[in-house]
């Protein structure tokens, strides 16, 4: 606010279609409309397929999947020309190297469909429609000290995880103008894990 900025925090279950829309809604009505729409929320359930309990494949969809549509959907009510909608994959949508990801592996590939598909409905309203396709990154859910980060190094051409800004930094870019002409895209900013 001193700089002259405005931010305003929305509490809302991902896996709620109600509760996204609502907190859409709201934000449109604070701000007077939608330009960007960055859809980074998401789970992650291990295991192998034959164990794997159906409760946990249903989050993953409604988190990783149906939430992103949803989210879309109800800021696009709001989202004039040239918007921007980007979500949050991951580069497991092109590699899952190791055993017990299917689902995840699964509902980050859903995301390059409902992308590519997306960015053909609203490219005549000049909306883009990117995904980015994170490696490891060092965060609550990834940290970069425990013993799975040490495996997936081993998977990648540059042997750590990213720093969040290296990731927010490809997120700025799609939303800027320099992107738009970037559309239907999934890029892996992910160290070479999918190289």
């Amino acid at each position: 606010q001193a700089a002259g900025g405005r931010a305003r925090a929305y509490h809302a279950d991902a896996a709620d279609a109600a509760a996204v829309t609502r907190a859409i809604d709201a934000a449109a009505a604070d701000f007077g409309r939608i330009d960007i729409l960055v859809n980074n929320a998401g789970v992650l359930f291990l295991g192998p397929v034959d164990t794997f309990p159906l409760e946990d494949f249903d989050k993953t969809l409604a988190v990783n999947v149906r939430a992103v549509f949803v989210a879309a959907k109800a800021a696009l009510a709001h989202m004039g020309q040239g918007g921007r909608i980007i979500n949050i994959g991951s580069t497991n949508a092109d590699r899952m190297p190791f055993p017990g990801g299917a689902a995840y592996a699964m509902s980050k590939s859903a995301l390059k469909g409902l992308v590519q598909g997306m960015a053909r409905d609203l490219g005549p309203k000049g909306i883009t429609v990117n995904n980015v396709q994170p490696g490891p990154v060092n965060t609550d859910m990834n940290p970069e000290d425990s013993e799975f980060a040490a495996s997936l190094h081993g998977l990648m051409a540059l042997q750590r995880h990213a720093h969040p800004d290296e990731i927010a930094s490809m997120v700025a870019y799609l939303a800027g103008p320099e992107a738009g002409f970037v559309t239907g895209a999934s890029l892996n900013v992910d160290g070479g894990f999918a190289a």
